[in-house]
């Protein structure tokens, strides 16, 4: 009751505003803006909705590692040709930045806005930076530069250090973020599951540390700190506004790195390796917009666990469009990393419980 009580007031204080300031048309646009914030958030608030969504933002995130190698293979990018790499990737966000600054220029049309009322919230511009920075550009920078000097089995279990890095992070900037019996299971069951799938797609053998491994887990501490922060800017700023302006700074910044040694045009493209290019910027768009949506709505350590799923959908998708090999290993570690999800999320659901009961005493 109070809560609705309070988005009454919010959609009327806002249509008050907007009708002063722009006319009665742009009141009832933003009447309708924030009706459907009130649906984005029963949708991804909902279990059904949050799980679905984790689980298309995950696919999308696995989906990107055959699609990286397809197109490393029709652009003749060498697995050491980091700078040329930098540059691919700087081209992906930027682009990803651009689908989404367009689409919420064309959602905020009729209000006459751009998303963000400038007026309440000071340095606009260093908070999007920071965390253009920190979510894209270091995060990439340092995963391309381990991906060269390391292996993708290393890689991939390395990614699983994101979820712990996540909660972590979170544990630290909001104590409401508790460590659990249940989400200390779930990581456990998670970690397990991302190293049966690379082991048995790989043999396990050579297993050393080394500079690359090191930027990998830079790169997982980035990924963290960024998803984080995106959570906490999301307070001000719209998250689709929010997402596609770091991405695009990001990338700009990943693209003039790289062409550095590399140069702005490095590449001969045809229709496929366009394709591919859309293909990858869409992803990372719609992954980065839902997840940022996810973390906006939810406790970090409820949806942490869903990004085991990334490395095994990637094995998956690899077996399936590039052909390479696969076995039991991979579902029984998808096995292992549903049951991590299952435990976190029952867990958090019986403290939500207890809680609810304490109130009603």
């Amino acid at each position: 009751m109070h809560i609705q009580l309070e988005l009454n007031v919010i959609v009327a204080d806002q249509s008050m505003i907007y009708s002063q300031h722009y006319g009665q048309e742009a009141a009832e646009a933003a009447r309708r803006k924030v009706d459907t914030s009130v649906t984005a958030q029963k949708w991804f608030t909902h279990p059904v909705g949050m799980t679905v969504s984790a689980i298309i933002a995950t696919l999308l995130w696995g989906s990107a590692m055959p699609a990286i190698k397809l197109g490393y293979e029709a652009l003749k990018i060498g697995s050491d040709a980091a700078y040329e790499q930098w540059v691919f990737a700087g081209y992906r966000f930027a682009l990803a930045g651009l689908m989404l600054i367009l689409l919420t220029a064309c959602m905020n049309r009729g209000t006459r806005a751009d998303g963000v009322h400038y007026g309440q919230s000071r340095r606009v511009g260093w908070r999007v930076t920071r965390l253009a920075v920190i979510q894209t550009f270091l995060q990439y920078i340092f995963f391309y530069i381990g991906l060269s000097l390391s292996t993708g089995m290393k890689g991939a279990i390395i990614t699983g250090a994101t979820s712990f890095f996540q909660m972590v992070i979170a544990r630290v900037v909001d104590r409401s973020e508790s460590f659990t019996i249940g989400k200390i299971l779930g990581l456990g069951l998670g970690f397990a599951g991302v190293i049966i799938v690379t082991f048995s797609n790989t043999g396990g053998a050579g297993m050393s540390f080394g500079i690359g491994d090191v930027c990998l887990i830079l790169s997982a501490l980035f990924g963290a700190i960024g998803n984080v922060l995106a959570r906490h800017e999301s307070r001000d700023f719209p998250v689709l506004w929010l997402t596609g302006r770091q991405m695009a700074l990001g990338g700009i910044g990943l693209i003039l790195v790289g062409a550095w040694r590399a140069g702005f045009a490095p590449f001969q493209w045809d229709a496929s390796s366009l394709l591919l290019l859309l293909y990858l910027a869409f992803l990372s768009a719609a992954g980065f917009s839902l997840w940022n949506l996810i973390m906006k709505y939810n406790q970090v350590g409820k949806v942490s666990m869903f990004l085991f799923l990334i490395p095994l959908f990637g094995v998956l998708l690899s077996a399936w469009l590039l052909n390479e090999s696969w076995n039991g290993g991979t579902l029984a570690a998808l096995g292992l990393v549903v049951a991590g999800i299952i435990v976190v999320n029952r867990s958090s659901a019986e403290k939500s419980a207890r809680k609810a009961v304490q109130r009603a005493v």
